[in-house]
């Protein structure tokens, strides 16, 4: 072969991610982080019940296709039934098939500028054509988002709440008044990857088989479980059944499984580390503010700062910190650019953010 048939969409893409990973990061640079916050990573570990159960773990044995014990528990969890959960590589994996189940070429799909883009990432895979709207008061906009799906016949409505990259989120409440504006054609598709840091109230409050929502849950962040990738998905059993026409059966490795179901059992584990995450968010409040900066209000286990400026001035901060070994990102579209994403961390590692934060403010000053 001399050329290789890709088909008109593949060759039109990009050959780019969503995101440089830190990794790749610390190979560029030839070094380490010295405090590794910025990919939202939970610093403070998986359950050691977790840890154990990967490493017990018979690898040599395909996962199980159905992740029943895991959907099992899940269910009980969530006071459903298995037929309402599906269990994937992550969020990022389910949205894959999301898309790849409902999108075509040329069809709307609606989102926030600036909200999490792998899930743009998918829509361009598969031909879709993506329509955002701005932020309002840098927390996504429920009502401005479902009028931009009514005025396009949307297929797929995207909503992370608590936000990402911002933290800011609505209540539950909130958003099930808001979907009441949610046109009959469009599936709303709620991304709670960070519901667990957030205040009571904040999940929504509607039944798991509303047909209207699929809800995206994940064990990458308060679970701290983001190296296995396990990610699920709440939803009508109608919308669940789709899922198994386009995934990967054996997607979800055996390990994966294990420490997901252990990591559900621990919920003592669960409540320290949601308790340190609550720390960890004031702590970066209090350096935020040591240095003339503003914290955003965060249900998430990170936290936006506000650099005061504008975007140019926030990514001089940044590349400051980078510089200095401290791994952060940034929103990625104005006016949410004015701020630097800061994960939380352990106190050495905030430490750390505290002593290079200072030049790396006095460094952006004099670009």
């Amino acid at each position: 072969m001399t050329r290789y048939r890709l088909t008109p969409l593949a060759q039109s893409l990009p050959a780019t991610v969503p995101f440089v990973g830190p990794d790749t990061h610390e190979r560029q640079v030839g070094r380490a982080f010295v405090a590794r916050i910025g990919a939202n990573e939970n610093v403070f570990g998986p359950s050691p019940k977790a840890v154990q159960a990967m490493a017990e773990t018979e690898h040599w044995m395909y996962g199980d296709a159905e992740s029943y014990e895991l959907r099992r528990a899940l269910a009980a969890q969530h006071d459903t039934t298995m037929d309402h959960i599906i269990v994937g590589e992550g969020i990022d994996g389910l949205l894959g098939y999301l898309v790849r189940l409902f999108v075509g070429q040329g069809d709307a799909v609606v989102t926030s500028d600036g909200a999490y883009p792998t899930f743009n990432y998918h829509v361009a895979g598969y031909g879709g054509t993506i329509h955002k709207v701005p932020y309002r008061d840098d927390h996504e906009d429920p009502s401005a988002l479902f009028a931009k799906a009514a005025e396009l016949d949307a297929k797929l409505v995207y909503l992370a709440n608590p936000d990402n990259p911002m933290g800011t989120w609505h209540s539950g409440a909130t958003l099930a008044r808001a979907m009441e504006d949610l046109p009959a054609g469009s599936l709303l598709v709620l991304d709670e990857a960070y519901v667990e840091c957030a205040p009571k109230g904040t999940e929504l409050p509607l039944p798991k088989d509303d047909p209207r929502v699929i809800r995206m849950r994940t064990f990458s962040k308060a679970y701290g479980l983001a190296g296995a990738r396990v990610g699920y998905a709440i939803a009508a059993p109608e919308l669940i059944t789709a899922f198994h026409k386009v995934r990967n059966h054996f997607g979800m490795n055996r390990a994966a499984q294990a420490g997901a179901l252990a990591a559900l059992q621990d919920q003592d584990w669960l409540a320290r580390t949601l308790d340190q995450i609550t720390r960890s968010r004031s702590r970066i409040g209090q350096i935020a503010a040591d240095n003339g900066l503003t914290a955003l209000p965060s249900a998430a286990n990170f936290v936006a700062v506000d650099c005061g400026k504008d975007g140019v001035f926030a990514k001089a901060v940044l590349d400051g910190l980078v510089a200095r070994g401290i791994f952060v990102r940034m929103p990625f579209a104005p006016p949410q650019n004015r701020c630097i994403r800061i994960s939380c961390g352990t106190d050495a590692q905030l430490d750390a953010l505290a002593a290079a934060l200072p030049g790396a403010i006095e460094d952006a000053k004099n670009t």
